[in-house]
């Protein structure tokens, strides 16, 4: 009995105690806490969790849960509500961290409005020194994002900064894009650079990229030369990190190019394509005639080819069915020609013909018959095809998809009137134009044309590009005869970076709010950008561009014309003296074989080719295919791939997808001449 009273005592004892701690426990957790995270780490809560803490907190501590919240609605992508909370920080009354946290996060809430200037400017007011770690990282990823992506030494100089901070894939993908940003600097970039004493790492990176820049072409060479800089600068980030396109450089194995399978349409509507690209193709196997200059060919009259060359290849040119007379040589290109493969004995190449089997039938046929490498297809729906095979070969396109993919072991090649306009956007910036205007013609192609010139102007750093489109031929008679210009005004053409996903409508009470307009679409309605047009890019046939050019002279009222630059489209076999005459200081781009890098195989061409400009350029693509194709490994795993070919200054991005750089001539005084970029 007695032992039991005394539990029922210390029991009833107890109790009180454990109720009056359960309601402590409760009013306290209604009560404002202190956040258990300063505003100098890591703040990896959900913004829903700070702001509830901050409508409770009406202390010292409110201000730190609203930092917390915005950081934590710019991360989860609410902008419009870290904005306002932003708005709503006390003016005054913070404490020093607190102020240095409201300034990072002006900062990056600027960036993520992209007012780039802006943040770049309130940047330049924070001190780095007495940040944190965790908010270093962010002042140098902000920094970054400023920069837009243009390669500069400020930005090297961040990612440099930054690494030490970083950890794990953070860290990889930091010496990655150090390694991105270093290849892009022109050579005028690195040859201005101003080392300081202390900084051995910029040095290393340097160093390494000079070991690239000189050995990029020779595998071993390269190989050697990046394990010799890894004892060079044992501490360097990189030397223990390689970038991984060098990774890939250690580990190269050359492919097999021994048996090829050249996959064209030797059949049907798109036969004198197959046959102009495979003789082309042969040509290279077999060995090119010599770079020296040589006499120009006596002038043979061009014949008829099959109608919409843009079929397959769009920067080929409906033909002249007529020629009086034969243009002057131009002069020497500034792009170098290919070096001339030699003759090689051992490749062995057979061809089939797309159109009489399935895509997946070729192959299979193709890899019982040995082959080890393909070369095309040439159609785009046929290339489509190959791709869904999954096949094991590795693949030389001769074309390419709308939308670019990494495949592992496909690489695309394809005369792309898309990429003559990307090159075309890199040379007019080059000569410093800052409004232009693009004469497409009406449909998809133009289309096409446009955006990636709009896209590539704004890479650069350009501005809204206007476009202007025109009908047929027909049309622009009429035009003409009825004694009209052309207007040097266009709608923007929205680039790729600049579209944004339409925002939907909101219904309240029954009542339909339309969706507030995109940036995009206030530019599109805003018109021509500040200025007057400087510059026209004009995508045109021979024929076309002779109405056109007249129009475009009658329009301009001012005493400074603006630089008239014209596509491949315009250049074919037949343009005589008067012409020439008429298209004075017109710009425009070509291969270089048309463009006088080699006389000696231009005559080779021609004369096969019955002086066919258009099946020249594909004759061109057939020489380039074989040098890519021998140098396929090369293309997939080593970074900066660049071969001087017959149809452009072949280079390789990330996925594989071969760029084109060609060379411009200009109409002068009934001559051509060339134009440096």
């Amino acid at each position: 009995m007695p032992s039991s009273t005394i539990f029922r005592t210390r029991t009833g004892r107890l109790i009180p105690a454990i109720i009056v701690a359960m309601l402590l426990a409760s009013c306290s957790s209604q009560a404002p806490q202190t956040p258990p995270e300063s505003v100098q780490g890591a703040a990896a809560g959900t913004s829903a969790y700070y702001l509830a803490q901050a409508q409770q907190s009406s202390d010292d501590n409110k201000a730190e849960w609203q930092l917390l919240a915005i950081r934590a609605l710019l991360r989860e992508g609410n902008l419009p509500q870290a904005a306002d909370q932003f708005a709503q920080l006390p003016p005054k009354g913070l404490t020093a961290v607190q102020a240095q946290e409201q300034q990072l996060l002006g900062v990056e809430l600027q960036i993520a409005q992209k007012n780039y200037p802006e943040a770049a400017a309130q940047l330049g007011k924070l001190d780095v020194d007495s940040l944190s770690g965790d908010q270093k990282v962010r002042f140098y990823q902000a920094q970054i994002a400023a920069s837009q992506g243009r390669a500069s030494l400020p930005l090297i100089r961040a990612y440099i900064a930054q690494e030490p901070l970083l950890q794990g894939k953070d860290h990889q993908d930091n010496i990655d894009s150090t390694w991105l940003t270093l290849t892009q600097l022109s050579a005028q970039d690195i040859n201005s650079i101003v080392i300081n004493a202390n900084e051995n790492v910029l040095q290393g990176w340097l160093d390494l990229l000079n070991v690239w820049q000189t050995n990029k072409q020779d595998p071993a060479l390269l190989k050697a030369g990046i394990e010799d800089w890894q004892k060079r600068y044992p501490y360097n980030p990189a030397a223990k990190n390689l970038p991984q396109p060098l990774t890939n450089v250690l580990s190269f194995k050359p492919a097999s190019a021994e048996t090829i399978a050249l996959f064209l349409p030797m059949s049907g509507p798109a036969q004198v394509y197959g046959n102009a690209i495979a003789q082309g193709f042969n040509a290279a196997v077999k060995g090119l005639p010599s770079a020296a200059p040589a006499a120009q060919p006596a002038p043979v009259q061009p014949t008829a080819a099959p109608a919409d060359p843009n079929a397959v290849v769009s920067t080929a040119t409906p033909p002249v069915t007529a020629a009086t007379d034969q243009p002057a040589a131009p002069a020497a290109a500034p792009t170098p020609a290919a070096p001339a493969p030699a003759p090689a004995a051992n490749v062995q190449v057979k061809v089939y013909d797309t159109n009489s089997q399935p895509i997946p039938v070729l192959l299979s046929q193709a890899q019982q018959d040995g082959a080890t490498l393909i070369v095309g297809p040439l159609i785009k729906d046929q290339v489509s095809a190959l791709e869904a095979t999954s096949t094991q070969l590795n693949v030389l396109a001769l074309n390419q998809p709308e939308t670019e993919k990494n495949s592992p072991n496909i690489c695309y090649f394809a005369l792309s009137p898309e990429d003559e306009a990307r090159d075309a956007a890199r040379h007019m910036w080059a000569q410093h134009k800052q409004a232009p205007l693009l004469l497409v013609p009406n449909g998809n192609f133009g289309d096409r044309v446009a955006q990636a010139f709009a896209d590539e102007w704004q890479k650069q750093g350009g501005q809204t590009v206007l476009k202007q489109t025109f009908g047929t031929y027909s049309d622009l008679k009429q035009q003409v005869s009825r004694g009209g210009g052309l207007r040097l005004s266009g709608t923007p053409v929205i680039s790729t970076a600049q579209a944004t996903p339409a925002q939907p409508s909101v219904t309240i009470a029954g009542l339909t709010i339309p969706a507030p307009p995109t940036d995009a679409q206030i530019a599109q309605t805003s018109g021509a950008p500040s200025g007057a047009i400087d510059s026209l890019y004009v995508v045109a046939t021979q024929d076309e561009l002779t109405l056109i050019k007249p129009m475009i002279d009658l329009s301009i009222n001012t005493r400074v014309k603006p630089t008239i630059y014209a596509s491949s489209r315009s250049y074919q076999a037949g343009a005589g003296p008067d012409y020439r005459l008429e298209m004075e200081g017109v710009q425009f781009s070509d291969i270089p074989l048309l463009a006088g890098s080699n006389p000696a195989l231009m005559q080779q061409a021609s004369s096969q080719l019955g002086n066919d400009y258009s099946l020249v350029r594909l004759y061109a693509m057939g020489i380039d295919a074989y040098n890519l194709a021998n140098n396929f490994s090369q293309m997939r795993q080593i970074p900066g791939f660049q071969l001087a070919g017959s149809t452009g200054e072949l280079s390789a991005n990330t996925n594989c997808v071969i760029h084109r750089k060609l060379p411009w001539l200009q109409y002068h005084q009934g001559t051509l001449s060339a134009v440096g970029n």
